[in-house]
């Protein structure tokens, strides 16, 4: 048994010292993969992923909700659900009247912008996702890992059990439609 789903079932049992094993153990993949996900994100973000990690683990390892992990796969596959949560709480805080969300930020040299106008936009991807998850819950499973976790094809395929091959196929299909989805709500 891989150590990790070890101590995923000694957290399942309400271990209290398991908790605190399995933080070093899955926290620098974690903060890979969200480092790698907040790269992708425009200029200004204020979500570091130090901080998006640490949330989504508290919210992994939460003692008043007990989880049921089966696996790694599904323990990164919640991580992946989490981290995506999270970064859609933040963009949505961020438009907020409170937060001057209604204010237009205005740019002095658009030419020098390195943002990719595809990542902009984290709430159309959430709502689109959404409607994807409704169709096709694997190939939104795959778009999780990939979009939000930084997952790689193959990573991702690991993780969902299924072949690399398929998870091109997933990937092809679910960038597709989330792309034709996001165009119709603009």
């Amino acid at each position: 048994m891989n150590e990790i789903t070890r101590i995923l079932s000694a957290v399942d049992e309400g271990d209290p010292q398991a908790a605190e094993q399995l933080l070093p153990l899955v926290y620098t993949e974690l903060r890979k993969l969200a480092a790698q996900r907040l790269s992708q994100e425009k200029p200004g973000q204020t979500l570091q992923a130090t901080a998006l990690v640490h949330e989504a683990y508290l919210r992994l390892v939460d003692q008043t909700t007990p989880q049921q992990w089966e696996n790694r796969r599904h323990f990164f596959a919640a991580a992946a659900e989490a981290m995506r949560r999270i970064m859609v709480e933040s963009a949505r805080r961020k438009k907020s009247h409170k937060r001057g969300g209604e204010f237009e930020r205005i740019e002095f040299a658009p030419d020098l912008l390195v943002s990719d106008p595809k990542t902009d936009n984290v709430e159309a991807v959430n709502a689109a996702l959404s409607q994807l998850a409704q169709q096709d819950a694997q190939a939104a499973e795959l778009v999780k890992l990939r979009f939000f976790a930084g997952f790689s094809i193959t990573e991702a395929a690991e993780v969902l059990g299924i072949s690399r091959s398929t998870a091109y196929e997933q990937w092809s299909y679910a960038r597709a439609w989330l792309q034709c989805a996001i165009e119709d709500e603009v």
